[in-house]
Order: structure tokens, then C-alpha cells, then sequence
């Protein structure tokens, strides 16, 4: 049976519905986007009898039961009325159409540079009535009925008053729908003008007047799921809208404001849970849409399990999943019973971060990878993550993702199957996670890691951090300057400069081995010297005064060979570091890095993107 009717309905229907209440928008719907262009378009389009498109009603009283608002602008004196029906597609037309055709205020659109302004459009008769001039003759005065220039100083066209108006035959578009008060009026200004402007009404305003928009009706019995999927298929007139939004859709319908769940509310005195989970701001980063992907990962977890234990086999057994239609299908209810939790979980996915050495958000080189581990954490619970065999077991895992470079891309598959055999693994160190065995870093891969936007370079930094690297001026543990806000970055070993100078290729000298985190003080001490001079520069500096060897054991904190830099060795530094550093990914990946045979090298990584301090 059609849950749907195709019809065809008039624009000054439409637009009377929209103003008395009986069409009206469901609340969580964006708002209204469209410029003063976008506007003027649309005009043009109607008095020319174009097609502009089909609109999408949802008829109320059913199963899907939304908090709803009005069409921008327009006011109701004696309380919002009962909506007959909500549009789904067509917002941005419509709320344009109404603004501009039937309400006695300016119109509140945007600029070329999207900052608000209010507008009045009028159509010049004369030039309407010329062949082919209709795109002109619709334009745009100020709220104050002018046109301005000279930075508002001096006033080019003037429309304040209905005289001035019916004197220069220039017509407002709030009056298209019904004329008769403006049409008296240029009796009274301008009579000998009235034969112009009833051709300009036969030809123009009885375009608008007859204009019929085709509408397709969805009926009270259209379920959630459906109205779901109409919003993610068919409503792209504005701005696509997100698995949150569509999430938000089906959850108003049961009076739950997930919006302000999430985001919180100053109006309605709401706290909202990324508010709360961007106190830690390692979590600042954590997405609406990674919060509800979590919920479903584990609430899917549950519902496999249940099926197991009650005796299921095969396709019966319902998968674990952080698909969008999993998400789509999650209840209120299911919602409400792991969100506590899941905030909770994520709240430890930052105190695990930080055990590994990480302080920025920007350095955290998955996002993705966070909802996984929060499910686990949420999982598990606040106290078993830690023990050290769990606890081992996550920080391989994790590694293994990062330097394996595994969750770029789309991973709603891996996300799923980590969460579940991340689990298994705790219990039998047999089976291995696809991720772990999986993950393979290749020797050669360090000669193409030079953008910190890689998942693989940001890793390595924080390794190199984690295993108690000092600073060069500081003398401090990085972690510890961190901590007390001194301004760090990743900055060349050897200068840029002087390996431009020694005819040093910037692919070789850009690449990781030739950085490390360190100190902006120190950062400006080495300039563009060669090694041997800034470190001497920064042994014998008053605030420092450190011997070789003290200075050595700093160097080798970075996996840095004291004796190669001091003798300005470019060749053999890399070469000693690079394999000090290959150490670091085999001890957090839990396994040997692949050896290329000799001249093979991985594909090399785009240069796009950031650019390292110096």
C-alpha cells in the first residue's frame, strides 16, 4: 500500500498554510541558509513559470510525532497552532517564498559573505515588461527601502513610502499575492500609469498567482525508519543532513532532544555531554556521531550476545555493528540505557591517551580509533582496563592500528570487529585481533613519513616521547614541559639550512628520522647552525651549563647518536636513527618491522598538508 500521494498545489496555498500554522517545520530541521541571491533566483525562477522542484510534506497525528516550529519570521499572535503537515524537503524554498511573498517585514537572508542582512524585494514594471530584461528587473533594497552607496552616505534609489513606490513604478513583492491596497494606492499617486502595470499584473503577478508546485504528501502512517531515510536521500536543498540529525529526527518523535543531550542548552539550562568530555582536551576532538557510533557498537555487542545464549545459529545471529543503518535503527531507549556509560567510557579513553604520552588533541592521530577503545573501556568498566594484562593487550592493539596506519579511510567494519575480538583476546591469548596481526610497518616507511598529518609520524613522536625524551635547552622531560605549557613542536635534528647548503635532498632531510619534539628556546638556539656549533651554543649558555656527557644522555633520550651529530655526520645519523627508532615500533607493535628487499620502497607520501616548525 502507498504510504505517499503526488499532487500538484497552488503557491498561494501553500504559502497561506505555511502563515496560519497548518505547515510548519520539525524542530530539529537546520535553519534557514539561502542568500540574498539564492532569494532573487528563486523569483526569477517563478515569474518565468520555471520549475523549481517538488516539496516533501509529512502529514501529522502518526507514529512519527516531532516537536515542531514555525517557517522563519513568521509569528503567531495568539500561540502556535496544531501542524497539519511538516516539510521535510523544501525548507529553504519555501521559507524563502514565504518571507518574501506574504509577510509585512524585511526579509532575513544573508550576504555573498553569509553575514545576516535584512532585505525588501521589489520588481521594476518597466523592466519586467521588457523582453528578456526579467533578471533585472527583480532586485533588493535595504531594511529602510533604499539602495545605498558610499558607504551608506548617499541614497541611489528610495522606496520608504508607497508614494515613491507607485511613483516609480517599482512593485513589492510582499504585495504579489494580492495587490488590491497597492493598486489603490497608484490611483491616487499615479493614475496615468495603471494601463503599464495591468499588463505588468496579466503577465508577471499571474505568474506567481497560478504557479502550482508539485507535492509529495507522506501519510500519517510513514513510519521512522522512513522518514529517516527520506531525509538522507531526498533532503539536500540546504546542506546534507548528518547520522545525528537523522538520529535527532527519530528520537523527537518520541519528545527526546538529543540535541541537547549532546550539545547542551544555556535556554533550557542543559548541560550537554561534550561540553562535559571537553574538559579533558584530549577529548575535545569527540564527534556527536562518535558517541552515538559507540552506543550502537554496544548495544549490538549485547543483542549478539543475547542471541548466542539463547541458542541461535547462523544469519540469525544478530553482527556487531557501527554501520549507519545500525545507527539509524538504534532506539531511545537503548539510547538512554548506555549513554551514561558510554560517556563514562570515553572520559577513561582519555586517561589511557595520556598514559601514552599524549597531551594535544592534534597529535592523537585516529579519531576513529577512539570509538572502539571507548566501547571496550565502557565494556569492561572503569577498574578492569588497567589490569596488566588487559591493559598490555590494548596499548599493542592500539599501536598496532596507528603504526599499521589501519584506520584511515572507512572503518566501520574493523571498529566493529575490534570491539569483539578485542574482548576475546582478553580471555585467550591465542586469538589474536585482525588489527594486531594484521598491522605490518615496513623499514622504508620512515624514509616517506615528512607530514605530521600521517597517523604513522604523529605515532612515532609519541613514542619518542613516551620513551623520556629531554629537551635540548630545558633539560626537562618533554612530558613535563608539556604539562606546564612551554611551547613545544617538531623541529629538524639537522637545520634545514645547513642541509640546503650541503646539498642535502628535502625528501631526506624532511623525513622523520631528521625530527624531533623539542623546546621553541631550543628551537631558536640551533637556527641554522650545524649540529656541532648549536650544541656547544647550548651547553656553554648561562641558563644550561651542562657537560658532554649530560648533553649525550639528552641526545640519547631523542634516539639521537651524540657522537654522529657532534661530528655533523648527516648519513650516519639517519642511518643510526632509523634504526633506533624501528626499535620503538617493534617494541609497541609487538612484532618485527617488515624488511623490503633492497630497492623496493613503499609508495611515498603525499607532501600536501601541514608543514613542521623549524
Amino acid at each position: 500500500m502507498s504510504t505517499f500521494d503526488s499532487t500538484k498545489t497552488s503557491l498561494p496555498t501553500i504559502i497561506q498554510d505555511i502563515t496560519e500554522g497548518k505547515i510548519q517545520l520539525p524542530d530539529f530541521q537546520r535553519g534557514w541558509v539561502w542568500d540574498d541571491e539564492h532569494v532573487r533566483s528563486l523569483l526569477v525562477s517563478i515569474a518565468r513559470s520555471f520549475p523549481v522542484g517538488a516539496v516533501m510534506l509529512l502529514d501529522t497525528g502518526g507514529e512519527v510525532r516531532f516537536q515542531v516550529r514555525p517557517v522563519e519570521n513568521v509569528a503567531f499572535p495568539h500561540g502556535q497552532p496544531e501542524a497539519d503537515q511538516l516539510i521535510l524537503d523544501g525548507q529553504q524554498r519555501l521559507t524563502s517564498l514565504t518571507q518574501v511573498l506574504a509577510l509585512d517585514r524585511p526579509v532575513k537572508t544573508f550576504n555573498e559573505k553569509k553575514k545576516p542582512i535584512e532585505r525588501y524585494y521589489y520588481i521594476d514594471i518597466a523592466l519586467a515588461m521588457e523582453d528578456g530584461r526579467l533578471d533585472e528587473a527583480i532586485f533588493a533594497v535595504d531594511s529602510g527601502r533604499q539602495i545605498k552607496s558610499d558607504f551608506g552616505r548617499k541614497v541611489d534609489r528610495d522606496l520608504s513610502t508607497r508614494e515613491l513606490e507607485c511613483t516609480q513604478m517599482m512593485f513589492p513583492c510582499r504585495e504579489i499575492l494580492n495587490s488590491d491596497s497597492w493598486e489603490e494606492s497608484l490611483q491616487d499617486f499615479a493614475p496615468d500609469k495603471f494601463g503599464t502595470y495591468m499588463s505588468f499584473r496579466k503577465t508577471v503577478l499571474s505568474a506567481f498567482r497560478s504557479y502550482l508546485l508539485p507535492v509529495i504528501a507522506l501519510g500519517k502512517e510513514t513510519s521512522k525508519e522512513a522518514v529517516c531515510l527520506v531525509f538522507e536521500k531526498v533532503n539536500t536543498g540546504g546542506v546534507p543532513l548528518t547520522v545525528f540529525e537523522l538520529i535527532t529526527a527519530s528520537f523527537a518523535a518520541d519528545g527526546f532532544n538529543l540535541r541537547d543531550d549532546w550539545f547542551g542548552s544555556r535556554l533550557r539550562k542543559v548541560e550537554g555531554r561534550h561540553e562535559r568530555l571537553k574538559r579533558e582536551k584530549l577529548l575535545e576532538p569527540i564527534e556527536n556521531t562518535d558517541f552515538i557510533q559507540a552506543i550502537t557498537l554496544l548495544h549490538t555487542l549485547e543483542r549478539r550476545r543475547a542471541d548466542i545464549a539463547a541458542g541461535k545459529t547462523g544469519k540469525s545471529i544478530a553482527p556487531v555493528s557501527a554501520k549507519r543503518v545500525s545507527m539509524l535503527s538504534l532506539a531511545l531507549e537503548d539510547y538512554r540505557r548506555w549513554a551514561d556509560r558510554v560517556e563514562a567510557g570515553f572520559g577513561q579513553v582519555g586517561k589511557f591517551l595520556k598514559n601514552q604520552c599524549f597531551f594535544s588533541d592534534r597529535d592523537i592521530p585516529y579519531r576513529t580509533q577512539l570509538v572502539p577503545l571507548a566501547a571496550v573501556m565502557t565494556w569492561l568498566g572503569e577498574e578492569r582496563w588497567r589490569e596488566p594484562r588487559i591493559y598490555d593487550k590494548l596499548c599493542r592493539w592500539f599501536w598496532c592500528g596507528v603504526l599499521g596506519e589501519l584506520y584511515g579511510g572507512a572503518v566501520e567494519t574493523r571498529v566493529a570487529n575490534d570491539l569483539e575480538q578485542l574482548l576475546e583476546w582478553f580471555e585467550d591469548d591465542n586469538a589474536l585481533p585482525r588489527t594486531v596481526y594484521e598491522a605490518n610497518f615496513q623499514e622504508n616507511r620512515l624514509a616517506t613519513l615528512r607530514s605530521r598529518n600521517s597517523a604513522a609520524y604523529k605515532g612515532l613522536n609519541i613514542l619518542v616521547l613516551r620513551d623520556g625524551a629531554k629537551d635540548f635547552f630545558w633539560k626537562s622531560d618533554i612530558q613535563e614541559l608539556e604539562a606546564g605549557d612551554i611551547n613545544l613542536d617538531i623541529h629538524h635534528i639537522f637545520p634545514r639550512k645547513w642541509c640546503e647548503d650541503n646539498g642535502i635532498d628535502r625528501k631526506v632531510y624532511d623525513g622523520i628520522a631528521n625530527k624531533t619534539p623539542i623546546s621553541a628556546k631550543a628551537n631558536r638556539m640551533i637556527g641554522g647552525k650545524a649540529p656541532s656549533a648549536y650544541i656547544q651554543a647550548i651547553q656553554s649558555h648561562k641558563q644550561v651549563q651542562i657537560a658532554d656527557e649530560g648533553m649525550d644522555e639528552i641526545l640519547q633520550s631523542h634516539r639521537i647518536d651524540p657522537e654522529l651529530l657532534r661530528d655533523d655526520d648527516f648519513a650516519g645519523f639517519v642511518a643510526a636513527r632509523t634504526r633506533s627508532l624501528l626499535d620503538l615500533v617493534e617494541a609497541a607493535m609487538g612484532k618485527e618491522v617488515e624488511h623490503l628487499p633492497e630497492g623496493i620502497a613503499p609508495e611515498a607520501e603525499s607532501e600536501e598538508g601541514e608543514e613542521d616548525s623549524e
